[in-house]
């Protein structure tokens, strides 16, 4: 007589609250972020055109032993500007981590990825550090310059962030040839220099961070804004030839090859090389962002000339600011656009080609 055992099937472990919040919310998450990242250039800049960086006298409080003003009739604007863009970085914190905890701990993705997603909640409690330095160096031109650079930085990790987060984690194709790749990096060279170069006009102007001071950096504040002037359309040529090449490789991929004389086939005369391994829609990708780019950057430079023709508004030069934002991640946009990744080949299928 022979018994037999029966052992019932063990239940898998049921999900985390991140591991069902994740497949919804981690892209509205990181949008989020990159959204608050652009906001918070526009709320920082207005405590610069204001004169509002010592509206709050220490930090991290407000007031010797109050967090938030006390709100009176003889308050001044300048505290409650301060105040409002002190509070958009707590929004800030809630939104990186946000981003740290849904994406930087999601172990189906590559640990690249992972550290791309804590950037920026790294990055905003480094910002904040630097705010409190701004106040306790009564608005250094410099303190107040690298708070605003790092800011841009930002934008574009953030920018990055969501870049990788669409797309999978297998190895990088190129979109585009080697040519029009060092074309990019000369690219996002000249936009760096744009940006350093707006930081020096703006601290050499009337609107260097604090009103009683009218010019801080000690250069000549309409010199520097002609480099400046010059490094933007040096940004917009680099732009446009790297338009060009990719428009050329688009008649490329759609007009009629030949072949040549070692057997091989070569796209039609006079049109730019495909990369032979890029999907079909990448050149698609890669001019839709690069216009949206030359659109962006042709209106901020449009805008930097009309401000200064009419005296540097505050309005004008916060839009600008605003501006160089919004540049600053449709250009890592557009980096993020020459190549492309597809899911590693560990997590295809067997019958699928790698």
């Amino acid at each position: 007589m022979s018994t037999t055992s029966t052992t019932s099937p063990v239940a898998p472990p049921s999900p985390s609250l991140l591991q069902r919040l994740r497949p919804r919310w981690t892209v509205p998450a990181v949008v989020a972020n990159l959204v608050a990242q652009v906001v918070i250039v526009v709320t920082g800049g207005a405590v610069r055109l204001t004169g509002s960086g010592l509206g709050c006298s220490t930090w991290p409080q407000c007031e010797p032993g109050q967090f938030a003003p006390v709100f009176h009739e003889a308050m001044s604007v300048h505290t409650a500007v301060e105040f409002g863009n002190r509070t958009l970085t707590g929004l800030l914190v809630v939104l990186s981590a946000a981003v740290a905890l849904l994406a930087g701990l999601d172990r189906s993705r590559s640990r690249s990825y992972r550290a791309w997603a804590w950037a920026p909640f790294a990055g905003v409690a480094l910002q904040a550090v630097i705010g409190g330095i701004t106040v306790l160096v009564h608005l250094h031109p410099a303190v107040v310059g690298s708070h605003f650079l790092i800011s841009m930085a930002l934008v574009a990790v953030s920018a990055w962030l969501l870049v990788r987060t669409r797309e999978g984690d297998g190895a990088p194709v190129a979109a585009v040839d080697r040519t029009t790749r060092v074309l990019a990096a000369v690219l996002g060279a000249i936009g760096a220099v744009v940006l350093v170069l707006g930081v020096v006009v703006t601290g050499a102007g009337p609107h260097s961070g604090d009103e009683e001071v009218g010019y801080r950096f000690a250069v000549d504040p309409y010199a520097v804004a002609r480099v400046h002037a010059l490094s933007v359309w040096a940004f917009v040529a680099v732009l446009v030839v790297l338009l060009v090449r990719v428009a050329r490789a688009g008649r490329a991929s759609a007009a009629p090859a030949y072949p040549s004389p070692d057997g091989t086939v070569q796209p039609a005369r006079g049109t730019a090389p495909v990369h032979p391994h890029a999907p079909a829609d990448a050149l698609g990708r890669v001019r839709r962002a690069g216009l949206a780019l030359l659109v962006v950057t042709l209106a901020q430079g449009g805008i930097g000339y009309v401000q200064l023709f009419t005296g540097l508004p505050i309005a004008l030069v916060n839009l600008h600011m605003f501006g160089a934002a919004v540049l600053t991640a449709a250009l890592a946009l557009v980096l993020g656009t020459l190549r492309v990744r597809g899911a590693p080949a560990s997590a295809l299928p067997a019958t699928a080609p790698a």
